[in-house]
C-alpha cells in the first residue's frame, strides 16, 4: 500500500476494451492485436511503458514495447499463437535515467556545469547494477565508477551517453512504483475459419431427383463435389432430427397438414428420438459420421443448426413437463410472436426452477455433436433465450474445444445483436439483407468494420436464407443475385448462401409484401434441376475462386469506400497491410440499367505513383483497364456484368503492354 501511494503515473483508456473488460475482444490464430492507451504523470519526467500479455494459462507475463503517439496516447502490439484466451494490460512508470540523460544533454547545450549531475547519473546506474544478475550487473557498476572517476569531463560525458549504457539501463529499469492496470483484458483466439469462411445451406432432404422421396445422407455425398467445385468450405444443415407430427404444418406453412407433408425442420422431437437423435428418412448416425468424413475429403465441414425448441411430441415434454410453460387450462405453451403462431413447437422454459437440469441437458446435445465430429454450429434465435445461459454454455464448451464455432442467427435489435456477440458468439449475421442504397450499405459496413463493435462482432452476410428473399431479390432478377453476391463476397470475409434457391435466382414470394418463399423448403422437399441454363453455380465458383486467390479478401477492417459521381455504383477497396495486394470493387446498385461515373482514388494510399499508368485486371471478365491518374471512368450494364473485381497491377509496363492497350 505505501508502494501504490508513490505511483505518479496514470494509466486511462485502454483500447480494445469491451465494457470496462466485461468481454473479450476477438481475434484468430497469427492475428495481432494493437493496444493503445492515455499514459500519463505529473511534470516533466519521461515514462517507460510496456504492453503485457500472456496465454491465460501461463503464470508469466511477456512484454512488448509501447512507443508514444501524441497527446500522452501510447501504442503497443502483440500477436496470438495458439486458440484459447490471451490477457493483456498495460503497466508504465517513471523513466528516471531516461529523464536524467535527456536533461544532461540540455544542461551540456546549455554550457552548464554537469559535474554533480554525473554523480546523480552514477547513483542510477549503480542501483540499476544492484539489481541486474550476473555480467549485465558487473558492467552496470563498472559504468558507474566510471561516472564518478577522475576521468576527463569529456570521457565520462561520453560513456554517460553511450548507445550500449542506455540499453542497459532500459533493461534493468526501477519499477518499484509502477502503475498496473489493475483488471486484466482478454483476448479469444478461434481457429482462422472464424475470420474467413464461405457457407452454403441445404435441405439434406430434398437432395433427391423424387420428390416423394426423401433425401438422404448418402444423396448429400454425390452432392459435395459440385458444392466444393463452387468454392464452399461450410456446409450448412438445418435440424436433422426427427420431426414431431401434433400440430405438423403443411405446404406454404398451412395449419392443416396431409399425411404427405413431411413437416418443419425446426419442431424437433418425435417418438423416434429428440435432439440427439437423427431423422430416420435421413439415415443413420454411422451414415452421418461417413458424411462428415466425405465432407472433409472435399474441403468441407459441416455446420448443424442448434435449435433449442420442441416439437409437442418431444420426448422431453413427457419426461421432463417442469422445462415447459403451462397456461391456465393446463396444457403447454407453443411458440408465438403475434400474430403469428407456431402450434408445431414448444419453447423451453427457461426460468423453471429446474434451470440447472435444463442447462447441463442443453450442454450435453452440444457435446453429443462435438462427439460425432461437429466444430460449427448455427444457432437459431439466440435472442429468445438468456443470455446468461449462452455465455454460460460457449465458456463451458470452448474451455475444452476451443476450436468449435457459434454463429448467432439473430436478426433483432442491434444491442441485442451486440450483446451476444459480446458474449462469445464467434459469427454474427447482420441486416446486410436489407442495406440497398449506396449510403445505406457504407453506412452500415462503416460502422462494422470502424467502430469499436469490431472487436468482437464478426459479420457473416447472407443474401437470402430460407426465411429472407428480399424485394430486391424479388424485383431485380438475375442481376439482383449477382450484384448481391458480389456485395456478400467482396464486402465481408464470412458470407454465406441459401444455396439451391440462390443459384437458381428463385425469386417468387408466397404473397405480395412477404419475405416468405413460395412453395417454401421450409414445409416440403424440392427437386430441382441444378444443371438449368440460367443457374448462377459457374459465377459463384468464379466468384469464390477470387475469394480464395486474393488474400486481401480474407479480411474485414481492410475496406475502404471511394467516391463516384454515380448514386447507383459503389466503389471500394481491400488491400493487404504492404499494398502488395490491392482489390478494387464496383457493383451497380440497380438491377435494372446501365450505369457509368467517375470516380476518384487514392493514389499514394494504393502504393502507386502520381502520372504512372497502371493497369486494372478484371478478374470476373479477365478484361485488362490501363489507368492513369486517380480520377477514371467505369460503366457497368447489369444485362452483362454488374460488377467490376479489380486486382491493381502496379509493375513497370513495357513498350509491349502498351501496343496491348492501343
Amino acid at each position: 500500500m505505501v508502494a501504490e501511494k508513490r505511483q505518479r503515473v496514470v494509466i486511462e483508456s485502454v483500447t480494445p476494451e469491451i465494457d470496462g473488460g466485461r468481454f473479450p475482444i476477438k481475434r484468430v490464430e497469427r492475428e495481432e492485436v494493437t493496444v493503445e492507451a492515455d499514459i500519463f504523470a505529473d511534470g516533466h519526467d519521461l515514462l517507460c511503458c510496456r504492453l503485457l500479455y500472456r496465454r491465460a494459462e501461463e503464470p508469466e507475463w511477456a512484454e512488448a514495447p509501447m512507443t508514444p503517439l501524441a497527446n500522452d496516447r501510447w501504442r503497443g502490439r502483440f500477436r496470438v499463437a495458439g486458440l484459447g484466451s490471451y490477457l493483456y494490460t498495460v503497466t508504465g512508470w517513471i523513466d528516471r535515467f531516461g529523464s536524467w540523460r535527456r536533461d544532461l544533454q540540455k544542461r551540456i547545450a546549455a554550457g552548464q556545469d554537469v559535474a554533480m549531475e554525473l554523480l546523480i547519473g552514477a547513483d542510477l546506474v549503480a542501483a540499476a547494477g544492484n539489481r541486474a544478475a550476473g555480467a549485465a550487473g558487473r558492467r552496470l557498476l563498472k559504468k558507474a565508477a566510471l561516472l564518478r572517476s577522475a576521468l576527463l569531463l569529456e570521457e565520462r560525458l561520453s560513456a554517460a551517453l553511450e548507445g550500449e549504457l542506455a540499453e542497459l539501463m532500459e533493461l534493468w529499469q526501477e519499477r518499484a512504483f509502477a502503475t498496473v492496470r489493475e483488471r486484466p483484458l482478454e483476448v479469444v483466439v478461434d481457429r482462422e475459419r472464424a475470420r474467413f469462411s464461405t457457407w452454403y445451406e441445404l435441405f439434406p432432404r430434398s437432395c433427391t431427383s423424387d420428390p416423394e422421396r426423401h433425401g438422404a445422407f448418402r444423396d448429400c455425398e454425390a452432392r459435395l463435389p459440385e458444392i466444393a467445385a463452387m468454392g464452399f468450405d461450410v456446409l450448412y444443415f438445418p435440424p436433422i432430427h426427427p420431426i414431431g407430427t401434433t400440430h405438423r404444418k403443411g405446404k406454404n406453412n398451412a395449419t392443416a397438414a396431409f399425411p404427405e407433408d413431411v413437416g418443419c425442420p425446426w419442431a424437433i422431437g418425435s417418438g423416434e428420438g429428440g435432439h440427439k437423435a437423427i431423422h430416420p428418412a435421413l439415415g443413420t448416425l454411422e451414415d452421418f459420421r461417413r458424411l462428415l468424413r466425405k465432407a472433409q475429403e472435399q474441403g468441407i465441414e459441416i455446420a448443424l443448426d442448434l435449435a433449442f425448441q420442441c416439437s409437442p411430441d418431444h420426448p422431453y415434454v413427457q419426461e421432463r413437463p417442469e422445462w415447459f410453460r403451462r397456461r391456465p387450462d393446463g396444457s403447454v405453451q407453443y411458440a408465438e410472436n403475434p400474430p403469428k403462431k407456431y402450434e408445431d413447437i414448444f419453447p423451453l422454459h427457461f426460468e423453471t426452477d429446474a434451470w440447472r437440469e435444463l442447462w447441463e441437458e442443453l450442454k450435453s446435445v452440444v457435446l453429443f455433436w462435438i462427439g460425432q465430429g461437429i466444430r460449427i454450429f448455427r444457432v437459431d434465435n439466440p435472442h429468445t433465450k438468456p443470455f446468461r445461459f449462452w455465455e454460460w454454455l460457449i465458456q463451458e464448451i470452448r474451455r475444452d474445444f476451443p476450436e468449435v464455432l457459434f454463429l448467432a442467427e439473430a436478426f433483432t435489435r442491434p444491442r441485442v445483436m451486440h450483446h451476444l456477440a459480446k458474449l462469445g458468439f464467434t459469427q454474427s449475421y447482420t441486416y446486410f439483407a436489407w442495406r440497398n442504397t449506396k449510403a445505406e450499405l457504407e453506412s452500415y459496413f462503416l460502422e462494422l468494420t470502424r467502430s469499436a463493435g469490431r472487436e468482437y462482432l464478426r459479420p457473416n452476410l447472407w443474401p437470402n436464407t430460407p426465411d429472407i428473399l428480399t424485394e430486391y431479390l424479388q424485383i431485380g432478377g438475375r442481376p439482383a443475385f449477382m450484384a448481391r453476391l458480389v456485395l456478400a463476397a467482396t464486402l465481408g470475409a464470412n458470407y454465406g448462401i441459401y444455396g439451391p434457391a440462390f443459384e437458381l435466382c428463385e425469386n417468387l414470394p408466397i404473397r405480395p409484401g412477404s419475405e416468405e418463399y413460395l412453395d417454401s423448403e421450409k414445409y416440403q422437399i424440392r427437386c430441382r434441376d441444378l444443371t438449368a441454363a440460367h443457374s448462377l453455380r459457374p459465377f459463384i465458383a468464379r466468384v469464390n475462386r477470387i475469394r480464395r486467390e486474393n488474400r486481401a479478401l480474407r479480411h474485414d477492417w481492410n475496406l475502404n469506400f471511394h467516391p463516384i459521381d454515380n448514386e447507383q455504383l459503389l466503389c471500394y477497396s481491400k488491400r493487404t497491410e504492404d499494398c502488395d495486394e490491392v482489390i478494387l470493387v464496383i457493383v451497380n446498385l440497380d438491377p435494372h440499367h446501365r450505369h457509368a461515373g467517375w470516380l476518384e482514388l487514392p493514389l499514394a494510399e494504393l502504393g502507386l505513383e502520381e502520372g504512372s499508368p497502371y493497369q486494372m485486371h478484371d478478374l470476373l471478365s479477365e478484361a485488362r483497364f490501363l489507368w492513369n491518374g486517380p480520377r477514371n471512368y467505369v460503366e457497368l450494364d447489369p444485362r452483362v456484368m454488374p460488377a467490376h473485381i479489380f486486382r491493381l497491377r502496379r509493375k513497370l509496363l513495357t513498350e509491349r503492354d502498351f501496343d496491348y492497350y492501343l
